[in-house]
């Protein structure tokens, strides 16, 4: 019986945090033990216990694992339905209390880092593709829109381009210095571009408020990539396009240790999954082989009509 799992799982003031915990955040093996103020070894067996009840999941890059609970199903609405239990908890609000510090520092160190790397961040890129023409490849087989969005703008490098897709262009990025360098950029031709300081994950974006996003390079320097897809299909009107350019699954840890990823690479089958999830129809997918061991990834798809 799967509620006898679940239970089971449970039984245990350890995992009870932990579960309470994962409801709120998604979280390092390493994170949570800073937040528990317990070993990794503890920590690992208690995630292990509830992953094998299926009441947790996580994604795995390198050596470290991103821990969340079960989106749905069964598993799901058993968390739901004990959830209120955890409220008024002291101890466990310590936990959230911690949880959220973790959570923030972690966004401001990110920030951090392309802040500081805002005003050679287009040179830095350029040593990543090389002579590739990514922006061609964005732009090969697009139309014309009423409302474009580049996700994770950058400095703008994109937003000439996408102008002449569409009558409005706003571009939207968390570093507020990869934001002045874009201001600069078009400091004297900025009609139809609309710069906004925001986070992918929580758009500054209406619903249905576009009809073209493009997320270029962007993907792999986020913590819970899906994330921002979900956002995307929240942002983006039925039938409009979406736009994914990121690096397939690659063993270049300079990408990591040098340019600050989180993800070297995606497999595409899990990208494919994550768009068809979010109600987007993948339309075309196309490989572009790099130096350096990098091979770029194309994914064309649609936000289905409701």
């Amino acid at each position: 019986m799967d509620e006898l799992k679940y239970f089971k799982a449970l039984s245990d003031e350890t995992r009870l945090r932990l579960i309470n915990i994962l409801i709120h955040h998604e979280l390092k093996v390493g994170e949570l033990v800073s937040i528990m103020q317990m070993g990794q070894s503890r920590i690992s067996r208690h995630l292990k216990i509830m992953a094998e009840a299926g009441l947790i999941d996580h994604l795995r890059e390198g050596v470290w694992s991103l821990y969340f609970i079960v989106k749905n199903g069964r598993a799901r609405q058993f968390i739901d339905s004990i959830s209120f239990l955890f409220e008024g908890n002291p101890v466990m609000e310590k936990d959230l209390a911690r949880a959220t510090r973790t959570v923030e520092d972690r966004a401001q160190n990110t920030r951090r880092f392309f802040n500081t790397m805002a005003d050679s961040w287009d040179r830095l890129k350029q040593q990543i593709i090389g002579d590739f023409d990514l922006n061609r490849a964005i732009f090969s087989d697009l139309g014309n829109y009423d409302v474009a969005v580049d996700l994770g703008c950058g400095t703008g490098d994109l937003l000439e381009d996408l102008q002449a897709h569409a009558a409005k262009v706003i571009g939207v990025d968390s570093a507020p210095g990869m934001l002045e360098e874009a201001r600069k950029r078009f400091a004297n031709r900025n009609h139809g571009i609309d710069i906004r300081l925001g986070e992918i994950e929580h758009l500054p974006l209406g619903d249905n408020e576009a009809d073209l996003a493009v997320i270029s390079l962007v993907l792999q320097y986020l913590t819970r990539p899906e994330t921002a897809i979900a956002e995307v299909s929240r942002v983006l009107r039925s039938g409009g396009d979406f736009i994914l350019a990121d690096f397939e699954q690659h063993a270049n840890t300079a990408l990591r240790e040098t340019y600050g990823a989180c993800w070297l690479g995606f497999d595409p089958q899990e990208i494919a999954r994550w768009l068809t999830q979010n109600s987007f129809d993948l339309i075309t997918r196309n490989r572009y082989p790099l130096e350096q061991g990098l091979t770029l990834v194309v994914y064309h798809s649609r936000h289905r009509v409701s």
